[in-house]
């Protein structure tokens, strides 16, 4: 509880240079908050393998651990989330890390559960030119940004939820990626019944649709994978929606780009719609029904999202936003060599 408490009073830092700027300001903070020990595990060099090493499951990971911090190291920490993230982020960041303890209470696996047991880590020299990252990882959670510039990638972006409902105890009713789950079924459902008035019966059973099986992988398909390219395109190109459904698939994009802050999403949606709302696929696989197993992704040219609810009989769910060249700032920091080599 001290720890929700914290995090809910966290974020002092005032926003006022941007995203970039922000990012630099709040990770010299939490630089100089912290020993000359401790440094050794905050700090590693931007080529360092680790600022790839892309996980959500539960494990130890490099960087500075967060039960270690005292509470003003921790107020540094959440001022870099804050530089980074929408109001929204924040709160799901810290749900999920909060679901740790409800797991092991459910679990009862104290020792290995613990809502403390996150990481953070800084590449390279904030505000470097050259570009530098930094990270937030732990299970569940994978926050992931490089900086050129004026210029921020945050993806791999990993979110999960487990229980995906808290049913009982002090948190029941928790759905902490409750919007991720209705804005896909909701369009899913919608093109699935505009599809079936429009069929001819005999053609029913062959009609092209945005549920394209009813059984979906146990798993998001990309994993935990340092690099991803395009998945198979399955379900239905949105050139084949009509404006309204186009419209709830943009909304179902904003639940993952709104994580962060405003200018970041802003951007991101900007970037998408440049290359072609008409270009993505959606597909839906498994059930339409709440509380049955079930798997989406939308792709477009350059990104991926999917999220997949299968494990713990339907009630642990993964979310994921993953981009094919851009995964860990690879296009922004080849851009920048390129514009700059001699």
């Amino acid at each position: 509880m001290k720890m929700i408490l914290s995090f809910l009073a966290a974020g002092s830092m005032s926003l006022m240079g941007g995203p970039a700027k922000d990012m630099e300001t709040a990770a010299r903070a939490l630089i100089q908050a912290v020993s000359e020990e401790q440094k050794k595990d905050l700090l590693a060099a931007m080529d360092d393998e680790q600022r790839q090493n892309f996980r959500y499951t539960p494990r130890e990971r490099s960087g500075l651990l967060f039960k270690e911090l005292d509470e003003d190291q921790r107020e540094a920490v959440f001022g870099l989330l804050k530089s980074a993230m929408s109001k929204e982020g924040l709160l799901k960041s810290k749900q999920i890390m909060m679901l740790e303890g409800v797991l092991a209470k459910l679990e009862n696996r104290f020792d290995f559960r613990d809502p403390e047991k996150y990481w953070v880590a800084i590449f390279g020299t904030p505000g470097d030119a050259k570009g530098w990252g930094w990270k937030f990882e732990g299970h569940h959670l994978s926050l992931n940004f490089a900086i050129v510039g004026d210029q921020v990638a945050l993806t791999p972006s990993f979110f999960g939820s487990n229980p995906a409902h808290v049913r009982e105890g002090e948190h029941e009713g928790l759905q902490v990626l409750e919007r991720e789950e209705l804005a896909a079924r909701d369009l899913a459902l919608r093109v699935d019944a505009r599809l079936r008035r429009e069929a001819a019966p005999e053609k029913l059973s062959q009609q092209e649709g945005v549920i394209y099986t009813d059984r979906p992988p146990a798993e998001i398909l990309t994993r935990e994978k340092r690099k991803v390219g395009p998945l198979k395109p399955v379900g239905l190109s949105a050139a084949k929606m009509t404006k309204g459904e186009q419209a709830m698939l943009v909304e179902l994009l904003k639940v993952y780009l709104e994580r962060y802050r405003p200018e970041l999403a802003k951007g991101e949606l900007a970037a998408i719609e440049k290359k072609g709302i008409e270009k993505l696929h959606f597909g839906w696989a498994g059930s339409t029904l709440p509380g049955e197993a079930w798997y989406y992704r939308v792709q477009g040219p350059t990104f991926l999202m999917e999220a997949a609810n299968s494990q713990n009989d339907a009630n642990h769910v993964h979310a994921v936003w993953r981009k094919f060249d851009g995964d860990f700032g690879r296009d922004l920091l080849g851009e920048h060599f390129r514009d700059h080599q001699h």
